[in-house]
């Protein structure tokens, strides 16, 4: 039995699209989209948001009212590098720290094609070093991101480590885009299923991100990477994404790196289905998964 909740959200999806029926869609229209899409969950009155910048890039505080514990979710929004923003997220980012506890800091890495390859990977460790020079232990922050977020995540990471600062002490990937040359199976398998995302999408926007640079850069695509050393990471995933084998391929490469991974497979659900938890249960159920996770690696 299908479920109602997917149903209706890709019925809202199929009516935005009829809008534009027939009409060339320029990046402008996709970004403002998104920002519709996205910012349309209001944040609770007991959110309190400010605006940072994080050595240059822009960034912004997330706090719950009463929080007081000393971790931060650090986090890297998705849109594959071409749409996104502090806005687009702001709902999702607040209620996994009200699940956890925390405070965070979400990055609004520059965006392609303003931006080409590696500005995302270089904006993001560079707030994250921000982070840390504000007194943040590593050991108190969780990265995490969705789509191209979840990609830039575990190439964050990979930098991080390359260059010997100090890791997070937990990662969460929601739905990781991790694979920029779109040549899994679930491409195929799960494209008649998938609402939101298709390999034409994908690489539409990963030639605006890359300009030329080769799909198979590590730090493009993550799943080419040595994951050794990493740590402990959680990834959520629905089963009718056409990005499904990418979490399936970074989690048996973080395994055969001895890295701790969890992966979860949740049946039936959309891309990032979590960011879309006020209106699809089983996102409030992976957000408390992820406020579980969290308490448990961070202390």
């Amino acid at each position: 039995m299908a479920n109602q909740e997917v149903e209706a959200f890709k019925q809202l999806l199929a009516a935005g699209a009829a809008e534009s029926e027939g009409q060339e869609r320029t990046l402008a229209d996709m970004r403002n989209g998104y920002e519709q899409l996205g910012g349309a969950f209001p944040i609770a009155d007991d959110v309190q948001i400010e605006a940072v910048s994080a050595d240059g890039v822009s960034s912004q505080f997330t706090n719950i009212s009463g929080t007081t514990s000393d971790s931060v979710l650090f986090y890297l929004h998705g849109g594959g590098y071409v749409i996104g923003s502090l806005t687009t997220h702001q709902s999702l980012v607040a209620d996994i720290c009200r699940a956890a506890g925390i405070k965070g800091l979400a990055v609004d890495y520059e965006l392609a094609p303003e931006g080409q390859f590696p500005c995302a990977l270089r904006d993001a460790v560079k707030a994250y070093q921000w982070l840390l020079s504000t007194g943040v232990k590593a050991e108190n922050i969780v990265i995490a991101g969705d789509s191209a977020g979840g990609g830039l995540t575990v190439a964050t990471l990979v930098k991080l480590r390359d260059q010997n600062i100090a890791l997070p002490g937990a990662a969460i990937l929601l739905s990781p885009w991790a694979d920029l040359t779109h040549t899994s199976d679930s491409m195929d398998s799960r494209a008649e299923e998938d609402p939101m995302v298709s390999r034409e999408s994908l690489a539409m926007m990963a030639d605006m991100y890359l300009a030329g640079a080769d799909p198979k850069n590590p730090e493009a695509s993550p799943v080419f990477s040595d994951l050794t050393g990493l740590p402990p990471m959680l990834i959520q995933v629905g089963t009718a994404e056409v990005l499904l084998d990418d979490s399936r391929l970074l989690t048996k490469n973080a395994k055969a790196a001895g890295v701790d991974v969890t992966l979860q497979e949740w049946d039936e659900m959309v891309h990032v289905f979590p960011h879309y938890a006020p209106i699809i249960s089983d996102g409030r159920k992976a957000i408390d998964q992820m406020g579980e996770f969290i308490r448990a690696k961070l202390g």
